[in-house]
């Protein structure tokens, strides 16, 4: 057996040879050992394996006392509602997130409906290492609940940040690809209430995908051929547990994830102000909004507990990550495509522009992602090198190597699982970017 991949949140791992039903128990036992007393939620994003380790997760939450209040098939960020309007100590979605199908996961999320800071991510994963399972004795054993609507309470806490009205006006024409996660099932409800003439592809949650489940460009040629064939006005397209969205054009454009946030921020800056959060390795377009608007912007490390974090920190309106994560406190401080989805039409119902006119209101940035086999003690090693050849206006070390210019930046990540260092460069072109990235490489050769 080998091991899963554990983070601060969660993990996840091939089913069979990295992720059982017994070492899903093992771990819920572990976060039942460190949550505080009270019912635990517990949902899935429809994989064909979700409900085999629900099952066993619901029996390792009720054999350790707790209610387990079971939500069925849901998105992530609706797990995060629901912890909430439930009054439950905290949730776990079992999800792989934009993982192939072989995989699956367990995310943790706290009674405040986020997905878990670094201090309990590090107590769980210490509880789970020691194999602490807090077994009630017969008397105390739970019991398990089904919620049979989670989802409403997420509806009425989007709607409540859009003009909807304004919306329904439009009768937009949407397609959205759920790919046959769980994002179909609030999709519907909530597009369908703001007017739009809707179209969904994958729309059964069973986890049987019909492309690669992340949302980039190469898996989602198909649906930008429907949204100009059906002549729509965009498409958006989720990943399985529906916290990520991804969107396209009129023209069927795939105009990128790190543009979900920062359309989102655009509205938000229309009707108040505030500091605006993203991660070190999301667009500089944020940035660029922040200055034009005047307010305050922060960076966090790469990870949403990190961009929540940070958002806590500075007060911030407005956070998200380049991934295709918007994160609404006003709903919840959990990313949410449902979120992007409303926010996105009211910024359309308010300009009166389509999509492919608010893209070319922002700077136009170019980005690379690419890695190279090099252990993260070399690459903090190479910083005095980085510096001298690469002459950046400034370095940043919070979370790996960062070096920036006026209008470009390069980070440097090394990889926590194995001997490789990720690059990412932005620049005003895709030529000037890669230029980054290979003189980057350069430096960093033996």
């Amino acid at each position: 057996m080998a091991d899963p991949i554990i983070s601060i949140s969660g993990l996840r791992g091939i089913i069979g040879s990295e992720l059982t039903p017994e070492i899903a128990m093992r771990y819920a036992a572990a976060y039942c050992s460190q949550a505080p007393a009270g019912p635990i939620a517990l949902s899935r994003d429809g994989r064909t394996t979700g409900s085999m380790l629900a099952d066993a997760i619901a029996a390792t939450i009720v054999g350790c006392g707790r209610e387990c209040l079971d939500l069925g098939v849901a998105a992530t960020p609706t797990v995060g509602v629901a912890v909430r309007h439930l009054q439950a100590v905290g949730g776990i979605q079992v999800s792989a997130s934009h993982n192939p199908p072989e995989y699956n996961g367990m995310k943790l999320l706290g009674a405040d409906g986020r997905v878990v800071p670094g201090e309990i991510g590090n107590r769980v994963l210490d509880a789970y290492r020691s194999n602490q399972r807090p077994w009630a004795p017969t008397h105390s054993v739970g019991n398990r609940t089904t919620i049979r609507d989670p989802h409403e309470p997420h509806l009425q806490s989007v709607l409540a940040t859009v003009d909807v009205e304004a919306i329904r006006k439009r009768h937009f024409r949407v397609l959205v690809d759920s790919n046959h996660g769980s994002g179909a099932i609030l999709a519907r409800r909530l597009l369908e209430h703001l007017g739009c003439r809707l179209t969904i592809l994958g729309e059964e949650p069973d986890g049987r995908f019909k492309h690669p489940p992340e949302p980039i460009a190469e898996n989602l040629q198909h649906v930008g051929t429907a949204v100009t064939k059906n002549s729509l006005d965009l498409g958006f397209c989720q990943d399985p547990d529906a916290d990520r969205l991804a969107i396209l054009d009129e023209q069927g454009e795939y105009i990128g994830e790190e543009y979900t946030s920062v359309l989102c921020m655009m509205r938000a800056l229309m009707q108040r102000r505030g500091p605006l959060v993203t991660n070190c390795a999301s667009s500089n377009m944020t940035k660029f909004l922040a200055a034009k608007h005047q307010v305050p912007f922060f960076r966090s490390k790469v990870g949403e507990a990190n961009v929540v974090d940070e958002m806590l920190a500075h007060g911030a309106i407005y956070g998200g990550e380049g991934s295709g994560g918007p994160i609404d406190p006003r709903v919840g401080l959990i990313r949410d495509s449902f979120v992007g989805m409303a926010q996105v039409l009211d910024l359309m119902a308010a300009t009166g522009k389509t999509v492919s006119e608010l893209v070319d209101s922002l700077p136009k940035m170019a980005m690379i992602k690419d890695k190279m086999s090099l252990s993260k003690e070399r690459l903090l090693e190479s910083i005095d090198r980085l510096a001298t050849q690469m002459q950046s206006d400034s370095i940043d070390m919070l979370d790996g190597v960062r070096l920036d210019w006026e209008d470009a930046w390069l980070l440097l990540r090394g990889s926590n699982t194995e001997p490789i260092v990720r690059l990412i460069a932005e620049a005003p072109t895709m030529q000037l970017a890669r230029e980054l990235i290979d003189r980057a490489k350069a430096c960093l050769a033996p």
